[in-house]
């Protein structure tokens, strides 16, 4: 990470409270599942599955990418923040949202406590967009990438818009839509999947896994086709579900999206092939898993759509959270936040004393367990679902559990990181 312009970086006081609650927020959540397993084996809307999907993407996978975020935008237009005090009021008015919100999702009480997180949510991810495009407007490197994060940041505002609005009609007695609540709910959760996640990944991870591998890739043209192709799936997906409605065009659609997805991979594979460190670390085999559990999801999608009952739909869910999701940011923590430590720790003493690397600032023994988990995790929970299987399905569970224990260890073993004389 030599060539990251640290001198750009934000205070870490904008940039921390983000990955300690994202950390928290995983092994609540973990929890949550391991002692709900029978609501993986229902209707996908139930309140409990629902508070459960609405952590993990806001609480944990939300959560986690607005602290990267933070960091990442003055590296990759190489230049300040455009204001820490507006990313320290996104983190309290997510975090206050999302308990809110997920409060009373778990009893499916919908009144105005969950509005208001709803709302909450809504002005933190406002504050977010704003500094994006504030930070971005002077970018004159790295277009791409800018235009992933961009168009990423405003789906995710369109996302938790509509979410807002699906909580207003659960409210009222009339509908606000012209078709039916959970039709919206599919749309609403594409749009947070295709829109925010895909995007912003694709565009973050241009600069990261390159930057990482000591590798480079001078074929932008794979990262534009990547972006019209992802946009042009979602938006058709998007306007003939809510015009018409979802049917076997979806495919369409859908191979829009992974041909998009295929630009960028290519685009990856193409600085992996030219990169200068031969030996793959085991924190970017984390990268590599989640990117096969994308395309493993999308490829599904036929599946999930003519099969009966709902346990392709979890499987679905599952490859996409779990599998895509918390398997990238399980790998990016420890390649982006000891950085950020040793950053404010020993910035100004690097050249003059000896001072530890970032890696000496968490435990590399506990990252091997946590891929060894996760592997053991991952399987056992998808083939109880697969099977339908309680059994299996609490198995995989409660190593979830155990995997959020040992990644908040590590996590907290950097963010309550001593200077050392």
């Amino acid at each position: 990470m030599a060539d990251i312009n640290i001198g750009k970086a934000p205070g870490n006081s904008a940039i921390l409270p983000f990955y300690a609650t994202g950390a928290v927020v995983f092994l609540v959540l973990c929890v949550l599942m391991f002692t709900t397993p029978e609501s993986f084996i229902r209707h996908y809307f139930n309140p409990h599955l629902l508070t459960i999907v609405h952590l993990a993407a806001l609480g944990w996978g939300t959560m986690m990418i607005f602290g990267a975020a933070h960091q990442l935008l003055p590296v990759i237009c190489e230049q300040d923040l455009y204001s820490e005090k507006m990313a320290s009021a996104s983190w309290y008015t997510l975090t206050l949202g999302i308990i809110f919100l997920t409060w009373k999702f778990w009893n499916l009480d919908v009144g105005w406590i969950m509005i208001t997180g709803g709302s909450l949510i809504v002005f933190s991810v406002l504050l977010f967009v704003i500094n994006v495009l504030k930070t971005t407007r002077v970018c004159s490197k790295y277009s791409t990438q800018k235009m992933f994060i961009t168009s990423s940041a405003l789906w995710l505002l369109f996302t938790v818009s509509v979410g807002l609005l699906l909580a207003i009609n659960l409210k009222m007695r009339s509908s606000l839509f012209p078709i039916s609540h959970l039709e919206v709910l599919k749309l609403h959760a594409h749009m947070g999947i295709a829109g925010w996640f895909l995007q912003l990944i694709t565009g973050v991870s241009t600069k990261l896994v390159p930057m990482f591998l000591l590798g480079k890739s001078d074929k932008e043209y794979l990262l534009q086709r990547a972006f019209v192709f992802q946009n042009l799936g979602l938006i058709l997906f998007l306007a003939d579900g809510f015009f018409f409605e979802i049917t076997w065009r979806i495919f369409i659609y859908a191979g829009f999206v992974l041909i998009g997805i295929s630009f960028w991979l290519l685009y990856l594979y193409d600085a992996f092939r030219n990169r200068l460190r031969k030996r793959v670390e085991l924190l970017m085999k984390h990268a590599f898993l989640s990117f096969l559990s994308l395309i493993i999801a999308v490829l599904i999608i036929p599946i999930v759509y003519y099969s009966e009952g709902y346990r392709w739909v979890m499987v679905y869910g599952t490859l996409i959270f779990l599998g895509w999701i918390t398997n990238i940011i399980l790998g990016k923590t420890f390649k982006t936040l000891p950085f950020i430590i040793w950053n404010g720790h020993y910035k100004h003493l690097s050249g003059k004393v000896k001072v530890p690397l970032p890696k000496h600032l968490y435990s590399e023994q506990l990252t091997i367990w946590q891929f060894r988990v996760f592997i053991a995790a991952f399987l056992t929970f998808a083939l109880g679902l697969m099977v339908q299987n309680l059994i299996a399905i609490r198995i995989g569970l409660f190593l979830w559990v155990i995997l959020a224990v040992i990644y908040n260890v590590n996590v907290f073993k950097l963010l309550l990181h001593k200077k050392k004389n």
